[in-house]
């Protein structure tokens, strides 16, 4: 059976990209598992109904491997649970060439050791990655609160999905209603992230 599972990270933010993605896969909707919570922990509603659901044999797609979760550790220990005590398969969308653990498994005991490397690796960067956008965001915060600029919201984060469909929507090679379907936002969220982007740009300048 194939399931999908499908996490934002705020409430206010537009699962559509992902889900669409999954529909195109032929995922009966009964199985696609969406979820608005951090990826803190593995302590979800939806991701352990997910969990439990899962039998041998059974496939998970996500669109991205930090969208199973943001802690390292938890990461690699949720993936070797799915893939070798459940002995079910994950495949990541957006990098199906090298997180696809069905063709890992065709390589026996040489396979879990690739796997483990390139689980690792990418873990690792991914990890890193967003400790760096947490220093960032505090020390833009910090400057913004010594200029006098109080933060009823809290900061927005940009990445670079949003970037790109900022240019093209701003160069006019894409429309709104088209920016943030691919951004995966809603109206206000998407202009929100707008304003924040191009005050922070306005800043670097």
């Amino acid at each position: 059976m194939k399931l999908a599972y499908v996490r934002v990270s705020a409430k206010d933010q537009n699962p559509e990209r992902q889900l669409v993605k999954f529909r195109e896969l032929g995922i009966d909707e009964r199985y696609i598992f969406v979820e608005k919570q951090s990826g803190k922990d593995f302590d979800r509603p939806r991701y352990q109904a997910m969990r439990l659901m899962l039998r041998e044999g059974d496939l998970v797609y996500i669109d991205a491997l930090d969208r199973l979760g943001r802690d390292y550790d938890g990461i690699i220990a949720e993936w070797k649970a799915i893939t070798r005590e459940i002995n079910a398969d994950i495949v990541c969308l957006d990098n199906e060439t090298l997180f696809d653990s069905r063709k890992f498994k065709t390589m026996g005991d040489f396979g879990k050791v690739m796997e483990d490397q390139f689980l690792s690796l990418l873990a690792y960067v991914a990890e890193q990655e967003r400790k760096k956008n947490r220093q960032r965001q505090a020390e833009g915060i910090e400057v913004a609160r010594a200029e006098g600029v109080s933060f009823g919201r809290p900061r927005l984060e940009i990445n670079a999905v949003f970037m790109q469909v900022y240019a093209k929507w701003k160069d006019g090679q894409m429309t709104a209603t088209e920016a943030m379907r691919q951004a995966g936002l809603s109206k206000p969220t998407f202009y929100r992230r707008a304003k924040e982007y191009e005050q922070q740009a306005f800043k670097e300048n």
